[in-house]
């Protein structure tokens, strides 16, 4: 009887459906994120940083405890309070380092009360984020605050010690 078994075993598993699962699995899994997220993921923008020390560089360094994401972004601004190039480094997923390469694009050439107007909801928008990846549009909103809070908190303290 366990020989009878052994050949339809063996034919249900050499069968064309079986071995389609590792190649549909890829597919669907392939959907699961947005072209958005995929094209910012395969060919991030942005990505370095810039000398912390440097007076006109506000650093931004955040994390979710929960996920392990860390997400640092770095902002240079201009005399005139404009952001003149952004830089990130970012460990955690996909959407993640999305989120990061999204968020420098978008504070370029914006002034420091600008980009405080960016919010999470539009990066999880413009990235189609499903809701279990939200938290990685928020980091990107909290790092850009967090950038902008460093360089207002360098220009104050210079300005002090120039009075």
């Amino acid at each position: 009887m366990l020989a009878s078994l052994l050949p339809s075993a063996a034919s249900a598993l050499s069968s064309p459906a079986v071995g389609a699962l590792p190649l549909l699995a890829q597919q669907l899994g392939r959907r699961m994120y947005h072209k958005n997220v995929v094209e910012h993921y395969e060919r991030p923008r942005n990505v370095g940083s810039f000398d912390k020390s440097d007076p006109d560089v506000g650093t931004g360094l955040v994390g979710a405890p929960a996920c392990g994401d860390v997400m640092k972004l770095q902002i240079k601004v201009d005399e005139q309070g404009n952001i003149v190039d952004a830089r990130f480094k970012t460990f955690g997923c996909g959407s993640a380092i999305a989120s990061s390469s999204v968020a420098t694009e978008w504070v370029k050439g914006k002034s420091l009360d600008e980009v405080l107007k960016i919010k999470n909801s539009d990066i999880a928008k413009h990235l189609s984020l499903p809701p279990v990846k939200l938290h990685c549009s928020m980091l990107a909103e909290d790092a850009i605050k967090a950038a902008v809070k460093d360089i207002q908190a360098k220009r104050n303290k210079s300005a002090t010690a120039a009075a």
